[in-house]
């Protein structure tokens, strides 16, 4: 078939991700607020595609929905393939969604060709995937595992103030069944979870390839209040060598940080450092002073464990170096952290061999951002994602994901899958 003409499932991806923006927009962009009126659009619209292909529907205790294609074998592990239906505010429609509808796209492809799997295929919606609704992980999938901590319960939706417990109860879900750990679906019972998501960063762009094939999601920490601290002075009477200034003292944390990122990258190993906020109190600062506190926030992420340790040791040794040098201190404050994700390297090959077979070239490329697949990797389940190229990045209306790229993966997919049982597992 030729790379011009989308396949059966690839224009049923296309036609409810249409649906999907027409009845979620919200200019500009899209919302899908979690336990809200847009993903429950989604939920009930992917769900009624799914019965009308034959799948079998339900939902956990907290609205994740599994949308089964039989087997031949129902004893057999599934393999899971799934994303989450929300957005962030004024979004894209892309994020997430797009995975959810390469599912149902693989399940019609196998149905139009009167392919019956030898295990069950389930496309997973997970819910509230998106932390700017409630400040947490991944609590669709964590709660799909039976994982979910008790205490997010009582996290607070950002625009309701009201706890994910109500939100959920009010969906017609069951909070106290989550509360107490009752897994949606058993983790032993999962043969492969595989997750395709648009790329959010411009790798595949770049690279002038449609699909890539994720090797890794990244953990990270991150300080959300840090402080400089020096001491006010006048700009004119202060003395170079009477100045504690936080405005150098920082500079420096910035240099030191950035030659032990080009250190690294020399090395062959990925990172981003990030401060993302800088601040200092209007009321304090001005023109004709020697600033003396600067507050700030540092993200540093990469998929490797060792990369974080090592750039966090640095950091503390930066602390003290400058501190000394420049006569400030450093206060680093609360101090976030999540595990990196690795991806399964024998899941990795099987979509390396069916790209082969396809004739389709799909760089390995990391993930920057996090997705529901790092809580099913995270809790011991071989995992894989896809990347689908995409331009300007995600949460933001100009995601520009192109329908024929998502039906590449598609196909990918749907090889991996038919594959699954009858290739020799390289592992």
């Amino acid at each position: 078939m030729s790379h011009g003409v989308l396949t059966v499932g690839g224009r049923l991806a296309g036609r409810l991700l249409e649906t999907l923006k027409q009845a979620t927009t919200d200019a500009p962009g899209i919302t899908r607020v979690a336990y809200g009126p847009g993903e429950r659009f989604a939920h009930d619209l992917v769900r009624a595609e799914a019965q009308k292909l034959g799948a079998v529907a339900r939902t956990d205790a907290a609205g994740n929905l599994y949308l089964t294609l039989k087997g031949r074998d129902p004893d057999l592990p599934a393999i899971v393939v799934g994303s989450h239906l929300d957005s962030v505010a004024h979004g894209g429609n892309f994020d997430g969604a797009a995975g959810v509808v390469a599912g149902l796209a693989v399940m019609a492809e196998l149905i139009g060709q009167g392919i019956q799997l030898p295990r069950d295929l389930i496309v997973l919606a997970t819910r509230a995937e998106e932390a700017v609704w409630f400040p947490l992980s991944y609590p669709g999938s964590q709660a799909a595992l039976g994982l979910l901590e008790p205490r997010a319960l009582e996290a607070r939706r950002s625009d309701s103030g009201r706890t994910l417990a109500e939100h959920m109860l009010e969906e017609g879900f069951d909070p106290d069944a989550v509360r107490r750990g009752v897994p949606g679906i058993d983790a032993s019972r999962i043969a492969a979870f595989v997750e395709v998501h648009i790329e959010q960063g411009p790798r595949l762009v770049a690279a002038g390839a449609p699909v890539g094939i994720v090797t890794g999601i990244a953990g990270g920490f991150r300080y959300v209040d840090a402080k400089c601290l020096g001491a006010y002075g006048h700009s004119g009477a202060e003395p170079r060598f009477a100045r504690h200034d936080s405005v150098l003292g920082f500079a420096d944390l910035i240099a030191g940080l950035e030659a032990e990122w080009d250190a690294l990258e020399r090395e062959g190993h990925e990172a981003t450092i990030t401060f993302g906020r800088v601040q200092s109190d209007p009321t304090q600062h001005g023109g004709s002073r020697v600033l003396g506190e600067l507050g700030f926030t540092l993200d540093v992420r990469s998929a490797e464990a060792a990369v974080l340790d090592r750039i966090e040791n640095r950091l503390q040794t930066i602390f003290a170096e400058v501190g000394a040098k420049r006569g400030v201190t450093f206060e680093a404050g609360p101090r976030f952290t999540w595990e990196p994700a690795t991806m399964s390297p024998a899941l990795i090959a099987r979509f390396d061999r069916a790209a082969t077979e396809l004739q389709m070239r799909a760089p390995h490329v990391p993930s920057g951002a996090g997705h529901d697949a790092a809580t099913f990797a995270g809790a011991g389940i071989p995992t894989a994602m896809l990347f689908v190229r995409n331009e300007n990045g995600s949460h933001n209306p100009h995601e520009a994901m192109e329908i024929a790229d998502l039906d590449q993966a598609i196909r990918l997919l749907l090889r991996f899958v038919t594959d699954f049982d009858n290739s020799p597992d390289q592992s």
